[in-house]
């Protein structure tokens, strides 16, 4: 039978095990009704509609919370069109929700991009923007990464108002050095406000990351990169990211920003329900190696990594989401289940969207993936409907 559904439709899928948020459900059935998820049952109906997944996996679509490009699209390339591109193509990364992620720029680029976001949220055909991630500019240069220095500076409530202005309230996190002047004030606001503060970029002691978190920041940006390191007389960023609970790390296991035996550190540490899978994606994802930009710096991308062409920094990733919920399960860090849910409900958590995305449950848009055992993609569901399908 033709596995495509149209939304409106009352539908049930067949499959070995339904991974919920709490629970692994078994092999059974889950209603799909008018384009929401319904409820999984052990039995259907004798005339129901089925789809039959018999041997494969039921999971909630991925949710990437840290992309800055894909499919040779950058955010902040500023298109309208890009954006649009962007969202259709990573159906085939099992990502169905995401936040377009800026990069540190001037402060009229970050409020014409966010203008531009805001415009394009509806309008997408593929996974949804689920709101705006800034990473940057309020920086320091020791640890700038990828990121142009000449803008960063201290924060501003002002200057953010702005942006948040332009983006139409879609800014959902914004990450920052915690050394920086005027952080207290800036993150306790933040968080007033409902805006997850992310913390990174960073060469802050741990007393100065802890102060940010006691002001409510709450996740790490990328765990190891782009901070300093522990060390056994300042446990400086690594160590606050391993010791305050409560925080969120972001991770990317794409092999070559972190060792499979550190990820596995972090997961001790943090345990699974405190780290979420990004990808750090920029343009060249999905693209063959090459030339590509990032931002406003020239990238080489080859040998699985995109990096600077001056300086050799990594610069970003390439890395695709379901690719890291593979290299969880492989490097035996995680069972498949868990793996899962840190690239769809922990990202989605941390940013008080769990109940937007990231999950199945009764009543929220039917957005999953069909995965076999070994987590490869078969096919990717928005609103109940199969919109990508591995050939």
């Amino acid at each position: 039978m033709d596995k495509k559904k149209e939304v409106g439709q009352m539908y049930y899928i067949k499959a070995d095990a339904f991974f919920y948020a709490d629970e692994v459900k078994p092999a059974g059935y889950l209603a799909i009704d008018k384009g929401l998820f319904g409820d999984w049952s052990e039995s259907v109906p004798i005339d129901a509609e089925l789809l039959d997944y018999s041997v494969y996996v039921i999971a909630p679509g991925l949710v990437d919370t840290h992309i800055h490009g894909f499919a040779g699209q950058d955010v902040m390339d500023n298109s309208a069109e890009g954006l649009k591109i962007m969202s259709k193509e990573l159906l085939s990364t099992g990502v169905t929700s995401f936040l377009p992620t800026t990069l540190t720029s001037s402060f009229e680029a970050l409020k014409e991009v966010s203008a531009t976001i805001a415009s394009v949220k509806g309008q997408e055909e593929g996974a949804k923007i689920q709101g705006i991630y800034f990473e940057g500019p309020y920086f320091t240069e020791e640890f700038k990464g990828a990121q142009n220095p000449a803008y960063m500076k201290n924060p501003s409530l002002e200057e953010f108002a702005s942006w948040q202005k332009a983006a139409q309230g879609l800014i959902k996190k914004i990450a920052l050095a915690p050394e920086r002047e005027g952080v207290a004030d800036f993150v306790s606001h933040m968080t007033k406000e409902g805006v997850v503060v992310a913390l990174g970029h960073s060469n802050a002691t741990y007393e100065e990351a802890q102060r940010a978190v006691q002001s409510g920041a709450s996740v790490w940006v990328h765990a190891y990169n782009g901070m300093r390191g522990l060390t056994h007389r300042e446990p400086g960023m690594v160590g606050a990211v391993y010791h305050l609970p409560n925080t969120y790390a972001e991770l990317i296991c794409d092999g070559h920003h972190v060792s499979p035996v550190a990820c596995d550190i972090l997961l001790q540490q943090k345990g699974s329900d405190y780290v979420a899978l990004i990808t750090d994606c920029m343009a060249a994802g999905g693209q063959p190696d090459g030339d590509y930009m990032l931002g406003e710096f020239p990238v080489e991308v080859a040998n699985g990594t995109a990096r600077l062409k001056e300086g050799g920094n990594l610069a970003g990733s390439i890395l695709q989401l379901k690719d890291a919920v593979k290299n969880v399960l492989d490097w035996g860090l995680a069972d498949l289940s868990q793996a899962v849910k840190m690239a769809s409900y922990i990202p989605a958590k941390s940013l008080g969207l769990e109940n937007t995305c990231g999950q199945i449950k009764a009543g929220l848009p039917a957005d999953f993936i069909i995965l076999d055992k070994e987590a490869h993609l078969l096919a990717t569901f928005l609103n109940g409907q199969k919109v990508w399908e591995k050939h």
